[in-house]
């Protein structure tokens, strides 16, 4: 919030500007040469140079206010150039957000009992979200944890850069019932190394079963789900390796390292890429203590569960794609949701999603129906939920006195 400032009206005992000069006749009675002598001007004190409150020191009385280059000015770089770079990427995107959009009225031959799938899928990622981010911040208030992170998750949706203001929306909402700021700072960032670790994970793990065959999301989705069960139990073994052996998470920095100088030989070599994926491995373990055994099954079900929503959607437009290459299509858009060009992705996560479901063997009007289906459940619906659970956390927390978050 910015600060009321008082305007150039508010009271003040002296003027801005210095005493008028003494004329001859203001001269005292007896003065032979008053008439003669030049005007006596007093000079000004540092105290009438003070600019008046609510004006600029350089300005001086009678110049034009400040225009709007001016204000440009005040305003940070950084939002500038963060505002300019999503009007960009919209309009790149734009006309086939436009035409996606168009295509809406064709949700209504959705059997209803499909979005019902979507949204309890939807809530079982949230909460397993809300689990993580409890175990890694050391908060039991789960409602403290609901509303923090519904808020920010409806920021991030709506605003650009939105992944930087919906974190700083859920830090400001936990440091105001009494949090201590270190460990908000720590247990956020824990929560995001934990939950992309296990994004980036899921393309690897569904290797095997794109070279073998696979599963197709027909037979109502029982298949899938024995996939998503195998992946599921792939994640928790592969994160407690990662978490107590250096060896396989050193190798794996050291041949990410490698890659990237070959192909970026034009930029300065990465030297301690495996040293700092150690480091943030030993922040998780610190942040997550010994219940580091409940954090991997919340990570996991926070993107199984959501990749679910996906595969939900394409079943109810009748598509029969393999959902290995389904769940590689689902993790291109979630990195694209993570570009801080456009509000969640938006019109990006849409295209992309758009072409790898066609490269998936996804026909162009399943696809479509899909992708708004789940984009719908997934990126439209929380953000009035998020409205809401702000409301609900200013009501409960607007006594003076906030909740102790260990409540």
């Amino acid at each position: 919030m910015i600060p009321d400032v008082p305007g150039n009206d508010s009271p003040r005992s002296d003027p801005p500007y210095p005493t008028p000069p003494r004329l001859a006749r203001d001269a005292p009675n007896g003065s032979a040469d008053a008439a003669h002598r030049p005007p006596v001007v007093d000079k000004p004190t540092a105290r009438d140079r003070t600019p008046a409150p609510g004006t600029d020191a350089g300005v001086q009385s009678g110049e034009a206010p400040a225009g709007i280059g001016s204000l440009l000015k005040r305003l940070p770089l950084r939002q500038i150039v963060v505002f300019g770079v999503a009007g960009i990427g919209l309009y790149f995107v734009w006309p086939q957000l436009v035409d996606l959009f168009t295509k809406l009225p064709a949700l209504r031959g959705i059997f209803w009992l499909w979005f019902v799938l979507m949204v309890a899928l939807e809530a079982a990622s949230l909460f397993c979200t809300w689990g993580l981010m409890r175990l890694s911040l050391g908060v039991r208030n789960w409602f403290l944890i609901a509303t923090a992170q519904l808020t920010g998750n409806a920021v991030s949706h709506v605003a650009p850069g939105g992944a930087a203001l919906g974190g700083t929306a859920s830090y400001q909402m936990f440091a105001a019932t009494g949090a201590a700021p270190e460990r908000i700072v720590s247990g956020l960032t824990a929560n995001s190394l934990i939950s992309n670790a296990v994004l980036f994970s899921l393309p690897v793990l569904s290797l095997p079963a794109i070279l073998f065959g696979g599963v197709a999301v027909d037979q109502t989705l029982l298949r899938a789900l024995l996939y998503g069960t195998i992946v599921f139990g792939l994640i928790l073994v592969g994160g407690a390796v990662a978490l107590f052996t250096d060896r396989p998470l050193h190798a794996v920095g050291a041949l990410v390292q490698r890659v990237r100088n070959r192909l970026l030989r034009r930029r300065a070599p990465l030297s301690d890429l495996p040293e700092r994926v150690l480091e943030a491995r030993d922040l998780i373990k610190k942040m997550l203590g010994r219940r580091w055994w409940a954090a991997l099954p919340y990570a996991a079900g926070n993107w199984l569960f959501d990749y679910g929503v996906l595969l939900a959607a394409l079943a109810a437009t009748g598509a029969r794609p393999r959902a290995s290459l389904v769940l590689i299509a689902y993790v291109v858009a979630a990195l694209l949701g993570m570009v801080p060009i456009t509000p969640g992705g938006l019109g990006f996560v849409e295209v992309g999603l758009l072409a790898t479901l066609g490269l998936a063997g996804v026909g162009v009007a399943d696809a479509t129906l899909a992708t708004l289906a789940y984009r719908l459940v997934s990126f439209w619906l929380p953000i009035p939920v998020g409205g809401v659970a702000y409301l609900l956390y200013r009501h409960r927390y607007r006594a003076k006195d906030a909740p102790s978050t260990a409540s």
